[in-house]
């Protein structure tokens, strides 16, 4: 089953939960032009979930989502406040769900765990999960080390629920390899970035669209902390570092609040520009609606060829 009859949604596309970006507003926005919206915990307290939640309901009737990362000091209390909101689909990161499955299936609640690995989808669909997000390292942020093209074939072998891939996905040709790997949908977070709706600081959308095809690199892999972002002062800076031996909390001094100067301030030069290695595919400002359906037309163009081929 295709993730849009899943989820009861016009496109298979689902929002990534880009922390300080996917406000209750943005999932909303998303969900509205026929994707599904998801709302990143990540960089909230509880009590901002909750508000961005009620916030998004009174913007959409459509189908949305909550993305919550794991390690969150306030996991716990976020768990609870998705099932008092009554959420109805929660995407996780950065850890196990399993102590909240229970409780969140009781209540109906889809979960779809993001995952970078075999093993891990593997543990994901022994604990309950509906789907799985096979999230290769082209994404942008916190990033695995196997790509898209590698992962998602051995994730659909591996399990029998739904996969949807995740990485490297901005365009119909990207939704029609993926299809052929054996996702049932994709999750795509870069792409947006250039979305009228999308609420990042104008400086960083520029960034995006400025961005060529070597444009993005991984800080943090040495440190075990891969994240993905565009080229700047502060990866120059923070990647000769890592190489020096420096330790985290000399490392810290680079990243600290370094995404929420990106996102609020446009700080291009020692913000952390977080995007996908497809940052050199995205080229405009556009709505959310005719990116959606921009995607879908080319993705029919490319099934429509390749049928004419054979």
């Amino acid at each position: 089953m295709k993730l849009d009859k899943m989820l009861g949604i016009r496109y298979p596309f689902i929002q990534g939960g880009m922390a300080n970006i996917a406000t209750g507003e943005f999932a909303a926005a998303v969900s509205n032009a026929g994707g599904l919206g998801l709302i990143g915990a990540g960089g909230m307290r509880a009590e901002m979930l909750r508000e961005n939640i009620r916030k998004c309901r009174s913007l959409t009737d459509r189908p949305f989502g909550v993305n919550l990362m794991l390690m969150h000091p306030e996991a716990d209390q976020m768990a609870d406040i998705v099932v008092e909101e009554g959420v109805k689909i929660v995407t996780t990161g950065a850890g196990n769900p399993g102590k909240y499955m229970a409780k969140w299936k009781a209540n109906g609640i889809k979960v779809m765990p993001v995952v970078s690995s075999v093993v891990l989808a593997k543990l994901m669909e022994r604990a309950g999960a509906d789907a799985v997000i096979a999230e290769g390292t082209e994404s942008g942020g916190h990033v695995g080390e196997m790509t898209t093209m590698a992962l998602v074939p051995q994730v659909v072998d591996a399990v029998n629920i739904p996969v949807i891939a995740a990485g490297g996905i901005a365009d119909g040709r990207g939704v029609a390899a993926v299809y052929a790997l054996g996702a049932c949908g994709v999750q795509m977070g870069t792409r947006l970035l250039s979305a009228e709706e999308c609420p990042i600081h104008a400086a960083y959308k520029e960034a995006v669209l400025k961005a060529g095809d070597n444009a993005t690199v991984v800080t943090g892999r040495i440190g075990g902390t891969p994240v993905r972002i565009i080229k700047n002062q502060m990866s120059r800076e923070y990647i000769l570092k890592e190489k020096a031996g420096a330790g985290k909390e000399e490392l810290e001094k680079y990243t600290l609040g370094s995404l929420r100067r990106a996102v609020f301030e446009g700080d291009t030069k020692t913000g952390s520009l977080m995007a996908g290695q497809v940052v050199g595919l995205v080229h405009k400002i556009q709505p959310i609606a005719e990116i959606f359906a921009e995607m879908e037309k080319e993705y029919q163009i490319v099934i429509r060829n390749l049928s004419q081929e054979n």
